[in-house]
């Protein structure tokens, strides 16, 4: 099989779609699957590679870490033409998107793609809501040719549907239970970074407002007194919105910029909590990583966090953006050791079903049976 995939965003990016690809390429690489990726450049440094075609591109003015391709049709159909791909896969629905539909489409190639981003409730958090119906159309013409469209919950699936798409597959998220696991020297780490409170809390992600951070910095400020000075906040991310909460953060509030690998899977282990009040998540990488971490997630009842997290059992859900919900469940949860303890084994345990390469796996065998698909109506 040889797969060419198009997307807007790749590694180096930090973004849980350029997180996914760069599992999906290191699964292909170590089953030796031919495979090419169309993406923008990226300002920061990486290695060349001539499996990755690297696209001219400008920082998006509304999302300046978003690069807007513009990609040279004529170069890229001869690259995809000596390449021979048996599939197309769109990852995202912009510029590279476009012209790999485009491709698809005039080469003839069987083409499916994936959805990893609820932009329409993003409109919400930019004061864009008159742009709804607009983007529901486009999508929907967008989305129109794809054999499948995957997805990675069942709530997106169903919010999908509503709006009138086929071909739904769920493909959820998986994680990396070697890199993110329990057993880092905790009180180490603590020592690197210097923490000193009895507890650690942290939230990672985008610094943006589609985060809902106001609310993050509420539950941090509503804390009772008493807890607050044994608390600890790390806020590890970047974004448009991080002057602000500079500014804005209690003092027990530490914001780190963005963090990766080992040192990213240490402070998730050293975490007491993990609180994420995003309400816009199609899947939620950075709650199953910390539930792979053993650290137990208190994240908002929306969107595909609501698939992640069994309440109670690995963690628990509270209604966006309702303050006191989030304040109860963290303090609920630091007054009872042994229940945090019990909550972060059994999200350890879930994380340990949810592998990459099983995932990766039934990706493969949907592509297959896209691949096969004229030849099963041929002789049918």
């Amino acid at each position: 099989m040889r797969i060419a995939i198009f997307t807007d965003t790749y590694d180096p990016d930090i973004n849980g779609v350029a997180r996914t690809l760069k599992y999906f390429i290191h699964y292909l690489e170590n089953k030796n699957i031919s495979y090419k990726v169309f993406a923008p450049d990226s300002l920061s440094n990486e290695s060349v590679s001539s499996n990755v075609c690297r696209v001219k591109s400008l920082s998006f003015f509304l999302y300046p870490d978003c690069r807007l391709a513009f990609p040279n049709l004529s170069r890229i159909k001869s690259e995809l033409e000596e390449f021979s791909p048996d599939i197309i896969h769109v990852a995202t629905p912009f510029n590279m998107g476009l012209c790999g539909v485009y491709l698809a489409k005039k080469l003839t190639i069987p083409l499916v793609g994936s959805y990893h981003t609820d932009f329409d409730h993003y409109l919400k958090f930019y004061d864009l809501r008159f742009f709804s119906k607009i983007l529901w159309k486009y999508m929907n013409w967008f989305h129109k040719p794809f054999k499948k469209l995957f997805v990675p919950s069942n709530e997106t699936l169903n919010q999908l549907k509503c709006q009138g798409f086929v071909n739904l597959e769920v493909w959820p998220g998986g994680v990396d239970c070697q890199l993110f696991h329990p057993y880092y020297e905790k009180q180490v780490i603590r020592e690197q970074w210097g923490i000193s409170k009895k507890y650690l809390l942290t939230y990672v992600g985008r610094l943006a407002p589609e985060k809902d951070l106001k609310t993050l910095l509420a539950v941090a400020k509503t804390l009772p007194a008493e807890i607050n000075e044994e608390v600890q906040w790390f806020v590890i991310g970047d974004g448009p919105q991080r002057e602000e909460l500079q500014i804005e953060a209690p003092a027990n509030m530490t914001l780190t910029g963005y963090l990766t690998g080992e040192q990213l899977a240490e402070i998730y282990s050293a975490s007491d909590l993990f609180v994420f009040p995003s309400p816009t998540e199609t899947f939620g990488n950075v709650v199953i990583e910390a539930l792979a971490s053993g650290t137990p997630a208190i994240t908002a009842n929306s969107g595909g966090v609501k698939n992640i997290i069994k309440a109670g059992v690995t963690g628990y859900l509270c209604e966006t953006g309702n303050v006191m919900e989030f304040t109860n469940a963290i303090l609920k949860l630091l007054e009872n050791d042994d229940l945090r303890k019990q909550l972060g084994i059994e999200g350890r345990n879930y994380a340990l079903t949810q592998s990459w390469d099983k995932i990766f796996y039934h990706l493969l065998w949907h592509y297959r049976a896209v691949i096969d698909e004229p030849n099963i109506q041929k002789y049918a």
